[in-house]
Parts: structure tokens; C-alpha cells; sequence
């Protein structure tokens, strides 16, 4: 049982509306994604016992702070990436 348009295909390609985005918005957002994941892999760069904070050595404070960067930074690129297809 068909209703409507809502069943049928279009003619030709030309015809389906493909949204336009904007490809610098989501270049942004990837980077974005792709920040934590650097920052934590260099296990170098915080594999070190000081600077403490409350008596925890830095190498566990430093990951946990970018629990929330990282949150910060994916709703970032969420944002950007709804406004990229406007």
C-alpha cells in the first residue's frame, strides 16, 4: 500500500537534495576530535610523578582533567558539525 510521495524514489540524482556542508567547519570538528586522542597516547609527556595536586601524582590528574577537556571538546564538534550542514 503506498501513500503519497513519501514511497517513491526520485527520478534521477539531480533530483534527491543533498544537504551542503561546510567542509571547513567539520576539518574543525575532526581536530577537535582528534586533540585528546593525541594528547593522551604521548603517555611521555605526563609518564612523571610532580607536579601533585591533593597529593596525586601528576600522571593520574592529567588524565582525569581531559575526562572533562574532552567532553568539552565533543560538544564542540557536535556544535560545529550541526551548524556545518545549514
Amino acid at each position: 500500500m503506498t501513500s503519497g510521495n513519501h514511497d517513491r524514489a526520485p527520478a534521477s540524482p539531480d533530483d534527491a537534495e543533498v544537504p551542503r556542508t561546510n567542509k571547513t567547519l567539520m576539518a574543525i570538528a575532526g581536530v577537535l576530535l582528534v586533540i585528546p586522542l593525541v594528547a593522551l597516547l604521548w603517555v611521555p609527556s605526563y609518564a612523571k610523578d610532580g607536579p601533585e595536586l591533593w597529593d596525586f601524582p601528576f600522571f593520574f590528574w592529567y588524565q582525569f582533567v581531559w575526562v572533562f577537556v574532552t567532553s568539552a571538546l565533543t560538544w564542540t564538534a557536535y556544535k560545529l558539525t550541526l551548524a556545518a550542514r545549514r
